[in-house]
């Protein structure tokens, strides 16, 4: 009873971290009956992966500019440009792959950094700043592919990025071993942290939950982690496309939690004016933030192109539409300064997961649409309200 007390104070508490891990839960349970256990199978879980990868990459960075109390427009455009610009330079300038991908991050950077010099230094609002992204980069693309229309990309090691997986050691039952091996170090890693950061807690005084609820998060949490990895063992194992969001997203925690740029970046977004007197460089942070949703928008354009094999006039359309709606569902707050990037990919699989769903029992575009935008609205209207009862 005091244990079932304490779960329920638990979650009440931290409504805002747990709310779309138990809306994800409920709403693949739910695909599921209705799918007859199509939902669930290794190959639509790893489809599903595979098609929300570019979203969620984008929604990281835009959560991180929706923290600091901005927003970014251009984002979609600019990963199909830039996804066009590294098919030409892959089919027509002849260059290799290890050469291509760093000089389509690095100007994905410099498109970044552009938008943030201009709302950090020449202080042109960002929706005014980005919407003129979003023109100069939808032109783009229709400039580099006007002759064309779509650039075929004939590369296999590109296009495995979008729809290659790791490579297998060997099958058991069936069950790719790589994979099973990946999910088990990925289970240590997350207790060996979890109980560091409990430690931590404690040793600073701070509050933490009792021994039995941290021992049944753990539980729980490595219970997820280990079914995720065993039906993707039974398909073909991680994608490159999930080893590139799992990598972004060890990263970008990393640099929002520990470090002292992530601590600058939430007290920007918490209070920009009191940010400034404490001696934090508001116009830093806010370069470095766009910088690093060029980057992100980059390596977007790589993994649809990529799963594309292709480049086309229409890749990026709606994009930015897409990540910000999952960075809200994620628990990106309207008002600035909180968020979190595990947050803003489950947001991502929570829209994807949606749309999958859906076109498995052959709901029409229309509906589809009219439901996600439900789930948004409901989403901001659910920060709202958790933000007047805090107040």
């Amino acid at each position: 009873m005091r244990l079932l007390k304490e779960a329920k104070a638990l979650i009440k508490d931290n409504i805002r971290d747990y709310g779309m891990y138990i809306a994800l839960i409920i709403i693949m349970i739910i695909f599921t009956i209705l799918t007859n256990g199509q939902f669930l199978s290794s190959r639509n879980i790893s489809n599903l992966l595979d098609s929300a990868g570019y979203i969620a990459v984008l929604a990281v960075g835009v959560m991180l500019v929706i923290v600091i109390r901005h927003i970014d427009l251009s984002i979609g455009f600019l990963a199909g440009f830039l996804g066009a610009i590294a098919a030409i330079l892959l089919m027509q300038a002849g260059l290799p792959v290890y050469i291509v991908i760093p000089i389509i991050l690095v100007l994905g950077i410099v498109a970044g950094s552009i938008t943030g010099f201009l709302v950090a230094k020449v202080g042109i609002p960002a929706f005014v700043a980005t919407l003129a992204g979003w023109l100069i980069y939808r032109g783009a693309i229709l400039l580099v592919t006007e002759k064309t229309g779509t650039i075929v990309i004939q590369n296999d090691v590109f296009n495995a990025i979008g729809n290659g997986y790791i490579p297998s050691i060997m099958e058991i039952n069936g069950l790719h071993l790589l994979s099973l091996l990946v999910g088990v170090v990925g289970i240590i890693c997350y207790i060996y942290s979890a109980i560091s950061n409990r430690k931590n807690k404690m040793k600073y005084q701070f509050v933490v939950v009792s021994k039995e609820i941290f021992i049944l998060q753990l539980i729980f949490v490595s219970a997820i982690i280990a079914y995720i990895t065993w039906i993707l063992a039974g398909y073909h194992g991680f994608s490159w496309t999930v080893v590139t969001i799992l990598l972004v997203v060890l990263i970008y925690h990393f640099i929002t939690t520990k470090t002292v740029v992530g601590r600058h970046i939430y007290a920007v977004g918490s209070n920009p004016e009191a940010a400034h007197l404490s001696g934090i460089n508001v116009s830093k942070i806010t370069f470095l933030v766009f910088g690093s949703m060029g980057m992100l928008s980059a390596l977007s354009g790589i993994l649809f192109t990529s799963r594309l094999q292709s480049a086309t006039t229409t890749a990026g359309t709606l994009f930015e539409l897409d990540a910000i709606a999952a960075a809200f569902v994620g628990g990106v707050s309207a008002a600035g300064g909180v968020g979190k990037v595990t947050g803003a990919v489950i947001g991502a699989l929570v829209m994807a997961t949606l749309t999958n769903g859906m076109n498995l029992m052959g709901v029409g575009i229309a509906p589809q649409y009219i439901i996600r935008g439900g789930v948004l609205a409901l989403a901001v209207i659910f920060d709202v309200m958790t933000r007047k009862q805090r107040a």
